[in-house]
């Protein structure tokens, strides 16, 4: 398998500035046309761009380079990496280890009472089941519905915590705000409570006034009894 060079146009441009090179050679090894390589050499081309060294990424050596530049028809190799690194895989449906494929009725039972705002796509991701799967255990109509028991998919390891609270808060950005009868909380009329708060202190200055006008009336009755056990 071909090597592909690191940023091309840059390596273009320090190839120009720091070798003998010809063209055709810098353009054959970026992958470039010989009148883009001049353009760079006339300055008229990657003005802006800062030049790579392919040999201090390892993609050239200095050997490679002095051979080219004796030999005009040579043709620049890139060297083979030093550490390969894996190509990514495709990522396709959700392996589900044999052991544990018996537990994923249990799993989507759970994700379907626990969070119904799931939806039947996201818990296919999940546990790595069917469509159909889902909706006979939503309608229960599985052929082993009534053996089911809700079961958390991260316990059993069919997938992870993190995994399932991204799908969850997925789940939820569309959703809207619960309403108060959902939440279990119930409102007063605003007739029942307009004036309470009035009335209530009302009644507390009417009590607190009648008290203090008793103190009152027992304080000036005890000074009275005071003054006429002094005269005598």
């Amino acid at each position: 398998m071909a090597q592909t060079l690191l940023m091309p146009k840059a390596t273009a441009v320090w190839l120009v500035d720091n070798t003998a090179l010809s063209f055709d050679q810098i353009a054959q090894f970026c992958k470039m046309h010989p009148l883009e390589i001049k353009a760079i050499a006339d300055g008229e081309a990657a003005t802006g761009i800062k030049g790579l060294d392919p040999i201090s990424t390892g993609q050239l050596s200095r050997d490679e380079i002095a051979r080219a530049e004796k030999d005009i028809n040579y043709k620049l190799k890139v060297l083979e990496p030093k550490v390969r690194v894996p190509e990514s895989k495709r990522r396709g449906p959700r392996y589900t280890p044999v052991s544990k494929r018996q537990d994923r009725p249990n799993a989507i039972l759970w994700l379907v009472r626990n969070h119904p705002e799931l939806k039947d796509t996201q818990i296919s991701r999940l546990v790595g089941t069917t469509k159909s799967t889902i909706e006979q255990i939503r309608e229960r109509t599985h052929w082993n519905s009534t053996n089911l028991t809700p079961m958390d998919p991260v316990t059993l390891g069919l997938c992870s915590q993190i995994d399932l609270d991204m799908e969850v808060e997925k789940a939820s950005k569309g959703r809207p705000l619960p309403t108060t009868a959902e939440l279990g909380a119930t409102l007063q009329a605003a007739s029942a409570t307009e004036h309470l708060d009035f009335y209530a202190q009302e009644e507390e200055k009417e009590i607190d006034a009648n008290a203090v006008f008793a103190k009152l009336k027992s304080l000036s009755s005890d000074r009275k009894d005071e003054e006429e056990d002094d005269q005598y």
